[in-house]
């Protein structure tokens, strides 16, 4: 089951998505791979910590995030991305690195990778290491209004 507090706030706002069930995997790459979806559309959430405050990061599954771009476009002073540890009890609903690209759910500021935003749907995970979602990208800007810019490099 999806996050309940992404499925509860997309059927809120009359968002329209798809929920797809798979076999457990536990990287972007391998959780596109298991649902068909092309790297290039699956975003990925990575947490940052840019000058002592939580981020979220989405990238495409084919990138990673250059974290001196990323602190670049957000003008932060430091940045690194975050361990684990310090943002599993920041998702209580999510498994550990299963999070939404969602940080308006969770308080926390969002950056995308432009390259996130040319595709025409957005397939990532929802809260759960065996199911994805799909949604337009254009509702999913919309909705969560991230500063978007680019800080993602090719693997």
């Amino acid at each position: 089951m999806p996050a309940q507090k992404l499925k509860q706030m997309l059927d809120e706002l009359n968002i329209k998505y798809i929920s797809i069930n798979h076999s457990p995997a536990y990287t972007a790459r391998e959780t596109a791979a298991s649902t068909f979806v092309p790297r290039r559309e699956f975003a990925k959430t990575i947490i940052a910590d840019l000058d002592g405050v939580k981020v979220m990061a989405v990238v495409s599954a084919s990138r990673h995030v250059d974290i001196a771009g990323l602190r670049s476009l957000a003008t932060a002073n430091e940045a690194r991305l975050a361990t684990e540890d310090e943002f599993k009890s920041l998702f209580p609903d999510c498994e550990l690195g299963a999070m939404p690209p969602f940080g308006s759910l969770y308080q926390m500021p969002v950056y995308v990778d432009k390259m996130v935003t040319e595709v025409d749907d957005l397939c990532f995970n929802a809260g759960s290491h065996e199911q994805i979602m799909r949604m337009s990208c254009a509702d999913y800007l919309r909705f969560e209004q991230p500063v978007v810019g680019v800080f993602a490099v090719k693997e």
